[in-house]
């Protein structure tokens, strides 16, 4: 577990930095986006290995109802992630669709996923997400939000998601974790 938390909190130093102590970033140079880069894929890396091997606890199962709610959690944050690149209309009304889209997606694993690893995992990301978020709009302010869009964005947006859940759901079965019932 101790490999768990390490990654989860070398994920959240290596994202907030820039933000919590700018001047040390920027002393840094362009070195820091390679030293940055490389903490966040050993925090990938560590999460990977921590939650594989974690010896856990577990508080709740699966059920059709906790799948079901999962499954809409991850559509939504898969759509929120291509709409932040597409520049879709939900962008003029969520300021951090990418960070939302992470918030969803770890709600999601939290609600199906009932172990101690999960929790810390899940429950970790979150917790970043939601102080990105706050850290963010207290530097930058809240400036309005507009998108000029058209529907053919919005159809495409919403087909790359549908396609991209497939996706994932398709290599998450192959990997043995369970998507559906």
């Amino acid at each position: 577990m101790l490999l768990l938390v390490a990654g989860v909190l070398l994920w959240s130093v290596a994202h907030l930095f820039k933000r919590v102590v700018p001047d040390a970033r920027a002393a840094m140079g362009d070195a820091g986006r390679g030293i940055m880069s490389i903490a966040i894929l050993a925090s990938m890396v560590l999460m990977y290995l921590g939650y594989s091997h974690a010896a856990t606890d577990f508080y709740w199962g699966r059920s059709s109802a906790r799948v079901g709610i999962n499954n809409v959690l991850m559509l939504l944050a898969i759509y929120f992630m291509v709409a932040a690149a597409t520049k879709s209309w939900i962008t003029a009304s969520i300021r951090h669709p990418q960070l939302t889209a992470i918030k969803s997606w770890s709600i999601g694993h939290l609600v199906v996923n009932g172990d101690s690893a999960s929790m810390v995992l899940f429950g970790g990301l979150l917790a970043w997400a939601v102080i990105s978020v706050v850290v963010i709009n207290k530097q930058d302010g809240k400036p309005a939000l507009s998108v000029k869009t058209s529907a053919g964005r919005e159809v495409m947006t919403a087909l790359s998601a549908i396609l991209a859940f497939g996706g994932i759901a398709f290599i998450h079965i192959y990997m043995g974790y369970p998507v559906f019932g």
